[in-house]
């Protein structure tokens, strides 16, 4: 990883906070992002039946195969009481209480679901992608984070004014229902995820292109090495600056050992002169 020319990352400036970085490293997040296409039509007659309520999109993404039956009927409940209809990408046994408002997809065309206009809020466990396509759209969201960067990527989105989070382990359906109504009737949460997106769609270039740009530009070059730190080129002793700790470690033995010396040898001095007085 250390030899990689260069970084290509999924992330930007809409949802990063400001910090240093090398120069061989580029923000590419939602590169992946594109406009809405239309619907497959039984789920563009199933989204336009909500009305002016409009819908919520519901996905805990491909790594999450089921749900345990306990946490899988919590979160059907809830979504039942809402008014909006729900789409629901789900692998599993069907959960007991599903409402008339519910539908479940074994897959769903989440960006172009997040890009319709009916769309209200998006419940995801917050992987990059869909945080993204969710900014992409300017759609608020409610995490249930799980693993791996999910936490990390959620709390962003909190303190962007843009999301809420629960907990997936000790939630309960009141938590859920009361995070998403929020999220939903609260207007600012949806002004923020607007300015989220205009923030994202205000670049020089689209992030794919400037992937393709540097991907080329490293082959052109054949590598990147004027963009190229020093740090890569230290050994595992001196990144982690033991060379530097072991010798103020040295510096403080030596002023230690001195003193202690000095403080012997006046000390022997001391009882010299106070045995000689006792003689004499």
């Amino acid at each position: 990883m250390g030899k990689a020319e260069m970084w290509l990352t999924q992330t930007y400036w809409d949802f990063e906070f400001p910090r240093p970085f090398l120069p061989n490293v580029d923000f590419v997040g939602g590169l992946h992002c594109k406009s809405a296409k239309v619907l497959p039509k039984e789920m563009e007659d199933f989204v336009q039946s909500s009305g002016e309520n409009g819908i919520v999109v519901f996905s805990l993404g491909s790594m999450v195969s089921g749900l345990t039956e306990e946490r899988a009927n919590v979160i059907a409940s809830t979504l039942a009481q809402l008014p909006q209809k729900v789409l629901w990408r789900f692998n599993g046994k069907k959960p007991h209480i599903l409402g008339p408002n519910i539908r479940l997809y074994k897959c769903i065309p989440q960006n172009d679901l997040l890009g319709h206009p009916k769309t209200r809020a998006f419940l995801t466990h917050s992987g990059t992608s869909g945080i993204y396509e969710a900014i992409y759209h300017g759609s608020p969201v409610v995490g249930i984070p799980l693993f791996a960067d999910q936490p990390d990527n959620i709390a962003h989105m909190v303190i962007k004014g843009v999301a809420l989070r629960v907990d997936f382990n000790t939630m309960s359906s009141t938590d859920l229902l009361n995070a998403l109504k929020t999220v939903i009737n609260d207007p600012i949460y949806k002004e923020n995820a607007v300015r989220l997106s205009r923030i994202h769609h205000d670049q020089p270039a689209k992030p794919l292109d400037r992937a393709v740009f540097w991907i080329e530009f490293v082959m052109r070059h054949k590598g990147a090495k004027h963009l190229w730190a020093a740090v890569h080129d230290l050994t595992w002793f001196q990144n982690h600056s033991l060379d530097v700790i072991g010798f103020l470690l040295a510096c403080v033995a030596t002023v230690i050992y001195t003193i202690t010396k000095c403080c012997l040898f006046c000390f022997r001095e001391f009882a010299k002169t106070r045995k000689k007085e006792k003689r004499e």
